[in-house]
């Protein structure tokens, strides 16, 4: 076991010589360690020392090996020391004689010396005097800049002063004075900054009207174009209605005669225009915020709000405190004020809503202002963001829109209404224009739409009560081919057999017809005028349409109608022509849906389309008059009866009908001759109608409590009344009755008279009760009351003729028929 060990140690001890003779000396104490650290240390001791004497015979040969050339080497140098010596004592003698000979030249170079000194030094302080000089020409001009107030450049001279000039000498003690007022200049600047700006601002809020009418007018013309370029289009595309376009057309450039030249000179864009002109540069410091509209050619365009206003005095202002370090300062100022600006023009004046100048004064004042605010925004960077715009224009949306709610509120005009949603469109689309959201807007135009609607419902009510009052209620009279077509142009009527007739021939409706239908066309017109610009759909227009022109019929013209039928005053033939007028309107309700659908293109097979409800309107109407004319006859019935003077004790009958009822069937008779142009069944209900009251009135007439006693001559010449009544209705006065069926009107009476006359009571008593009793619609209770005036009567007038045995069998028969007829009315009540 002991030389396996020996032969690794040897190994190992062989491995750390090698190491020691490859490691550098400064890393080879590890190795030196890990010999020490064994327990061989006299053993490798032994191997080093034995290593270190092959090293040495190996150097002891190597030395032998180079000796020769070693002695060559110092017999070389050995020659060389002697001519080494000979140069040195030649190096010496060189050097005194140059010594002896460069006196002079040292005294020489100790003059120029002197003079390069003072070159220098008159170089040096020309330099600093270079340095100084532009400095005080600098501060000297920075001094007179500000003498002048020419603040601005007043700030540029003062940076390059203060970074540029005063560096390079700030060493010396009037630079420090300097370094000390320049802090003060840039307060002074700052403030004369600042009062130029308040200046600016203050001019800016008295003409901010002037620059928002300029912007409007811009979009307005802008809008004038857009209209023309679309009739052109639509005159090109649809010649079936190239007259209406062309009028349209007319109308714009008759309203508008500078629009075919495209441009606005700026003097007659400002001829009324007291802004505060100034003659100055765009750079000066006295500008007041707007600039001069000069004079100039009629081709100039309308100038802009970035033309009107210089605003030179912001961005000024805005970089002297930027450099200044103050521009959140300045931004937080002027953003203040300006919210305090924003707040007076969104205050209305009280009396805005008298005139359109009112409120297009305010629209100026506001876009005035966002304009500004909106050039500011894309001119500057951070003096306003889009956030404070958008904070400012909802502000103004809110309080525009709340003010406007209020004040158009008031105006009972629809021409005013009608100007003012006009400009509100403007207003609204020329803020579009700047990017600013305006769909409240076109959503409160919808509400004044309701009172625009409401404005007109009540303008066309005078207008059709106009019309009402003053027609004649006669039928249209014509003389001639071109009165005849004027008519017809006026309202949609067609009637072969009229048009054959010759002239003069007449029309069936009167004037109240053609007016109001062309006054219903004239009101779709006006509501279409405000759904104009609104940017809203066929459909939609075409339902507003439809819904207002309802309200009209429904609800203007109904109780205009109403009104006129009801009037005390009015006359059978008046109402008989309102039915043959309200007839006609009714049959044209179609032309006004076809009316419609032509000025919206929406059809009315469409789902959504609302229907126009005039049929019920002219046939409520209608109905309303025939109501009236039946009360209107009955009253004329009642008036003539109070004229009837009957003598109830009358013995003997007249040989005739009375007076009163020979006129009332006379009146009758040429009432219904108007009737002719009536629908048919009007006519028979009105004669039904008439004969009916004049029967019942009769019968009242002759129960009625205060005749107490009649007599049979009496009831013998009433019922000649009745004969001339029953011969009126035989005579056929409306035709259109089958047989006897006006006559029935009379039946009740007839079969009264008939039992009382032939005093046939056997056969009413022995038939009462049975389908074909002769006397079937005679009343016990009516036959007992007139029975029990006869009774009354023969009884007083024969008080001393009942001992005659016929009046006593006369009285006794009454007695008995009276008793049956108790009878029978009481088992009729059980």
């Amino acid at each position: 076991m002991a030389e396996p060990e020996s032969l690794e140690t040897a190994a190992e001890h062989e491995r750390i010589l090698r190491e020691i003779e490859s490691t550098d000396t400064a890393c080879i104490g590890p190795t030196l360690r890990s010999v020490y650290d064994g327990e061989e240390h006299g053993r490798f001791m032994e191997k080093l020392e034995a290593r270190i004497r092959n090293h040495d015979r190996e150097i002891e040969k190597m030395c032998n090996f180079h000796y020769q050339g070693f002695v060559d080497s110092i017999t070389e140098l050995l020659k060389v020391r002697g001519e080494a010596q000979k140069l040195k004592n030649q190096v010496t003698d060189t050097n005194r004689k140059l010594q002896n000979e460069g006196k002079e030249l040292i005294i020489a170079m100790e003059e120029l010396k002197q003079c390069r000194l003072q070159q220098r030094n008159i170089s040096a302080t020309v330099d600093k005097l270079t340095l100084c000089l532009p400095v005080l020409e600098m501060y000297s001009k920075l001094r007179e800049q500000m003498k002048s107030k020419r603040h601005y450049p007043a700030l540029k001279t003062l940076e390059h002063l203060e970074h540029t000039y005063l560096p390079q000498v700030s060493h010396y003690r009037f630079c420090k004075i300097m370094v000390d007022n320049i802090p003060k200049l840039r307060e002074e600047i700052k403030e004369v900054s600042m009062s130029d700006l308040k200046d600016f601002l203050e001019s800016i809020r008295k003409h901010s009207d002037k620059i928002g009418e300029t912007a409007m007018k811009q979009d307005c013309r802008y809008k004038q174009w857009k209209i023309i370029a679309k009739i052109v289009f639509s005159l090109l595309l649809s010649p079936k209605t190239k007259a209406q376009q062309q009028r349209n057309l007319d109308n714009i450039v008759s309203q508008h005669p500078r629009i075919s030249t495209g441009k606005k000179s700026k003097k007659e864009a400002f001829a009324s225009s007291d802004l505060e002109v100034k003659t100055t540069s765009p750079m000066s410091e006295q500008d007041s915020g707007i600039l001069d509209v000069e004079d100039e050619d009629e081709d100039e365009e309308v100038p802009g709000a970035q033309d009107l206003v210089d605003f030179s005095p912001v961005y000024r202002c805005l970089h002297i405190y930027s450099v200044l370090g103050a521009r959140e300062t300045f931004e937080s100022y002027y953003r203040k004020q300006r919210r305090k600006q924003a707040r007076l023009v969104l205050q209305p004046p009280s009396n805005m809503h008298e005139t359109l100048d009112g409120y297009r004064k305010y629209f100026n004042q506001i876009v005035g202002f966002f304009v500004v605010e909106d050039h500011i925004l894309h001119t500057t960077q951070g003096l306003v963001n889009r956030a404070y715009i958008d904070e400012l224009w909802e502000m103004a949306l809110s309080k525009t829109i709340a003010a406007l709610r209020t004040h158009s509120s008031y105006c009972s005009d629809p021409s005013l209404v009608l100007d003012l949603k006009n400009l509100i469109v403007l207003f609204a689309d020329t803020l579009q224009g700047y990017g600013f959201p305006v769909n409240q807007l076109f959503d409160m135009l919808l509400e004044i739409q309701d009172q625009y609607s409401e404005t007109l419902l009540k303008k066309w009510s005078g207008v059709f009560r106009n019309i009402l009052d003053s027609d004649n209620y006669s039928p249209i009279p014509v003389t001639s081919e071109d009165v005849y077509k004027k008519v017809v142009g006026q309202f949609p009527f067609q009637d072969a057999e009229l048009e054959k007739q010759p002239f003069p021939k007449k029309f069936p409706f009167s004037e109240f017809v053609p007016k109001v239908y062309s006054q219903i066309k004239e009101f779709i017109y006006a509501c279409l005028k405000f759904s104009e610009d609104l940017h809203l759909s066929s459909t939609e227009v075409d339902d507003m349409i439809r819904k207002s022109t309802n309200l009209l019929l429904t609800r203007t013209l109904s109780n205009c109608l109403q009104n006129v039928i009801k009037r005390k005053n009015v006359g059978l033939t008046e109402l008989v022509q309102i039915i043959i007028n309200t007839t006609h309107l009714e049959k044209s309700c179609k032309f006004l849906e076809e009316f419609i659908t032509n000025i919206t293109n929406v059809l009315p097979e469409t789902v959504h389309t609302t229907k126009l409800y005039g049929t019920t309107t002219f046939k409520d109407a209608r109905h309303a008059a025939e109501e009236e004319i039946y009360t209107n006859l009955n009253q004329k019935i009642d008036q003539f009866l109070q004229l009837a003077d009957y003598d109830w004790m009358a013995m003997e009958p007249g040989s005739k009908a009375s007076d009163y009822l020979v006129d009332l069937i006379g009146f009758l008779r040429s009432t219904f001759a108007v009737f002719t142009h009536l629908p048919g069944k009007v006519a028979q209900t009105a004669c039904m109608s008439a004969c009916k009251h004049l029967s019942t009135s009769l019968m009242q007439l002759l129960l009625e409590a205060e005749v107490r006693q009649l007599t049979l001559g009496a009831l013998q010449q009433f019922n000649l009344d009745v004969e001339e009544c029953e011969q009126f209705a035989r005579s056929g006065p409306v035709p259109g009755f089958q047989g006897d069926t006006l006559q029935l009107a009379f039946i009740d009476l007839r079969q009264l008279l008939d039992l009382f006359i032939q005093w046939d009571w056997s056969t009413y008593l022995a038939d009462y009760g049975q389908p074909t009793c002769k006397y079937l619609r005679v009343n016990p209770m009516t036959a007992l009351i007139l029975l029990e005036k006869m009774r009354d009567t023969s009884r007083k007038n024969n008080v001393f003729a009942q001992f005659r045995k016929n009046e006593r069998d006369k009285q006794k028969l009454i007695d008995t028929v009276a008793k049956q007829l108790r009878s029978l009315i009481n088992s009729h009540h059980s």
